[in-house]
């Protein structure tokens, strides 16, 4: 069994194992964990990346 775990945007699963389709996956993550929080993590990085732009180069 793999050893990377991964979200499913789909159903909201968190399998171990790449088990559907990359278009509906996000991961791989270390822990089951991590990946039951992968859009919460999407989203914070998100700001984050937005903050940035905002910061260096006057975008919104």
């Amino acid at each position: 069994m793999s050893d990377q775990w991964f979200f499913d945007t789909e159903t909201g699963e968190v399998t171990q194992g790449a088990s559907s389709g990359w278009e509906s996956r996000m991961g791989p993550y270390k822990t089951r964990e991590e990946a039951a929080q992968a859009l919460e993590t999407a989203k914070r990085r998100n700001e984050q990346a937005d903050a940035y732009d905002r910061d260096e180069f006057g975008k919104d």
